[in-house]
């Protein structure tokens, strides 16, 4: 059924691109990139929102079943440039989680009961942002730097996580690359976390690091698929810290809907790990630019 889903909404994508003809200037998916800074007065409002469900894990080497566990965070990132020369951009990014555990349907993390023994749900964290371009010749190289101040007390209550109660000082660092043809672009990405010290969190002094490549094709300016690899490591420098490892393959299309708003869907499965779930993902986002 989840594959006959993804098949259907790559269809509906490809379905709204046949019969578009090639335009000459680049549309906004193809020009903005998370690498490209925007100018004095504009604005770049993302609304994300990532559904993941797991019912296999691996610890201590072993993979084995589990009872149905599912993550859904929700975050609006908004920022807006300061200069016509693009130098700087600052925003703000707000996260939202709700999480069920103990083999409940994955689409109850909509129901926010808040079921004890079973249910979390709640505004987790926010953090002023700001993004860059530190190298003025490579102007599709930029890095954005957030402070995550969590409004989390405590990260379980009732055997449920919901989200990470210490500070977070976040940057991830963007390349973009668009071939001659104008038809593929190549976007990387290294997203880097560290964990400052908190005696109840598990990830109490740790670096969490997330090298991602995303391939794009277009067959029109508006539209593109793609696909993705991305590895997950987190590094605890606690003398008895947790440590964990992902590699995660991925897929996922773009459409722009009108000249100011754009959607995206992306799937993903967590293929191999150590200490982690090996479950998968699903994404809708919605990006308005103007």
């Amino acid at each position: 059924m989840k594959k006959k889903l993804i098949l259907l909404c790559v269809l509906a994508f490809s379905i709204m691109a046949i019969g578009q003809e090639k335009e000459s200037n680049r549309s906004i998916i193809q020009e903005y990139t998370p690498s490209i800074l925007l100018r004095k007065g504009q604005w770049d409002i993302k609304w994300f929102n990532n559904l993941y469900t797991e019912t296999r894990a691996t610890f201590g080497g072993n993979e084995s079943d589990i009872a149905r566990n599912t993550f859904f965070t929700s975050t609006v990132d908004v920022f807006t440039g300061l200069s016509e020369s693009r130098s700087l951009n600052v925003g703000l990014l707000l996260e939202f989680r709700s999480n069920v555990i103990g083999g409940r349907d994955a689409l109850d993390v909509f129901s926010f009961d808040g079921e004890s023994g079973s249910a979390r749900s709640g505004l987790t964290s926010f953090a002023p942002a700001i993004k860059f371009n530190p190298i003025k010749s490579i102007g599709n190289f930029t890095i954005q730097s957030a402070f995550h101040i969590p409004l989390v007390d405590n990260e379980t209550e009732d055997n449920v996580f919901l989200d990470q109660n210490g500070y977070i000082f976040q940057n991830r660092f963007f390349y973009d690359y668009s071939f001659s043809d104008g038809d593929w672009q190549l976007f990387t990405e290294l997203n880097s976390e560290y964990s400052f010290k908190e005696e109840t969190s598990f990830a109490s002094n740790s670096l969490r690091l997330i090298p991602g490549a995303f391939l794009s094709y277009f067959p029109s300016p508006k539209f593109t698929v793609l696909g993705f690899v991305q590895h997950l490591q987190l590094i605890s420098f606690e003398t008895e810290g947790f440590e964990q490892d992902a590699t995660i393959l991925g897929t996922g299309a773009k459409y722009q809907l009108s000249d100011e708003l754009n959607i995206e869907l992306l799937y993903s499965n967590f293929v191999r790990g150590n200490d982690t779930g090996l479950g998968q993902t699903f994404n809708i986002g919605l990006r308005a630019l103007f």
